[in-house]
């Protein structure tokens, strides 16, 4: 089972009897699908790897996959059936108007700052009307960013694509190099546009004005972080995905500085722009405290592991015996994991530093997934030789860490120093 990104698809990889990959054919840069089931409910699909454009945002593979996406627009488009696209098969007024109400349902009325809906409609009809002057005979790639771009023997390959359907070439590269997280540099976005235009006019008819593509540019980075918008509020707010709304800080800077460039085109969005960055920084953009709560302990093994009180079972125990013990040292016999003089021991070491790296990363992913599936209860405990030192130590890090970053709720227990601590 691989990791799920933003939607609930769930994938597998699958290995033939020889343990190999299978080899795409020669077409556009899509993985190649083998198979659908019957019902259409499931498919088997060619094995791109794990390496994702947005782990490696270096110039020479954003410019790849840019001039790559032309090739798809425009080839893509060629001989297509667009009735096979769903749920719409253009970009049309209707589907417009679906992702400015996304953002305003999922997104802004979940901030619960006062807006005026007629003022703002007033807004969003300015914006379809541009938007839909634009011609639109290529291929809408719609959800086009970093994260579905695979990188595979040094080449771009696209995925995630099922939402396409036919309309304007802006939409993409909006997406593409105004995405949140991806943050690139608008000195670097504009070289980019350039080496799109120039490939898109090759494949273009001679009567592409690139004048008057670059002049709708603008109206389609304010559509599509509009949508973006909506679909963090939704994941974040309804779905309970914290990552999701993390992201909102960067996509409301995109949105202001959008609209600043449009100027007074739309008055109304650049108002709430202006509040919604006051109102949505990183510590506001939390809806309520999460259900889940996180026991963590410090022990000895040689008294035993902890019970799980909560009756769930399963969570962490981490043997932190592997590191270097403060304990055999006459000095630091007396003290615990929670003094000074033990702490700046470990770390100066270093080795428990090592240790803990992996520990996060393995308590971040259960955490999240715990959170996003709305259960109540994790338990981690670290155990060593008295629980004294090095476990209480680690205790310490990992709830004091776990609470900064998720906000839950920490129920720490130095069991065999006789310390209990709520972290609300």
């Amino acid at each position: 089972m691989l990791k799920q990104q933003g939607s609930n698809r769930v994938y597998s990889r699958e290995y033939d009897a020889q343990g190999h990959s299978f080899i795409r054919v020669v077409g556009l840069p899509v993985p190649e699908v083998y198979e659908v089931s019957e019902d259409e409910m499931s498919y088997t699909q060619e094995d791109l790897g794990d390496e994702l454009l947005f782990h490696h945002l270096d110039y020479t593979l954003l410019e790849r996959a840019i001039r790559a996406l032309a090739h798809v627009q425009v080839e893509g488009a060629k001989d297509f059936d667009w009735s096979k696209c769903f749920p719409v098969p253009a970009m049309d007024e209707r589907s417009v108007r679906w992702d400015l109400n996304y953002f305003k349902y999922c997104f802004l009325k979940g901030t619960k700052i006062e807006f005026s809906e007629p003022r703002l409609e007033d807004d969003f009809d300015r914006l379809v009307r541009v938007l839909l002057a634009q011609p639109a005979k290529t291929f809408l790639y719609r959800d086009f960013q970093s994260r579905n771009v695979m990188i595979k023997d040094g080449k771009p390959y696209f995925i995630d694509f099922q939402g396409g359907r036919r309309g304007p070439t802006q939409y993409d590269v909006a997406s593409f190099l105004w995405q949140a997280k991806a943050n690139i540099a608008p000195e670097v976005r504009e070289k980019l546009i350039a080496a799109y235009l120039e490939e898109l006019a090759s494949l273009q008819p001679s009567d592409f004005n690139r004048q008057e593509w670059r002049a709708a540019l603008p109206h389609f980075v304010l559509f599509r972080t509009l949508q973006v918008l909506g679909a963090y509020g939704y994941r974040g707010y309804f779905e309970r995905k914290r990552h999701f709304l993390e992201s909102v800080p960067n996509a409301l800077r995109n949105l202001r500085e959008v609209l600043s460039s449009l100027g007074d085109e739309y008055p109304y969005l650049r108002e709430l722009a202006e509040q919604l960055a006051v109102c949505c920084q990183p510590s506001d953009v939390k809806r309520e405290p999460s259900a889940l709560t996180v026991t963590v302990y410090s022990f000895s093994f040689r008294k035993g592991i902890p019970a799980d009180e909560s009756g769930n079972g399963g969570g962490y125990v981490f043997d932190c015996r592997s590191t270097h013990n403060p304990g055999k040292y006459e000095r630091f016999q007396q003290m615990t994991g929670l003094d000074k003089e033990v702490i700046e021991f470990l770390e100066d070491d270093g080795e428990i530093l090592t240790f803990l790296e992996s520990v996060d990363a393995l308590i971040d992913h259960h955490v999240e997934r715990f959170m996003e599936r709305g259960f109540t209860h994790l338990q981690v405990a670290f155990g060593c030789t008295g629980g004294q030192h090095r476990s209480v130590y680690c205790a310490e890090h990992v709830a004091r860490r776990l609470h900064d970053k998720y906000g839950v709720r920490i129920h720490l227990i130095h069991r065999e120093r006789g310390i209990e601590q709520w972290l609300e």
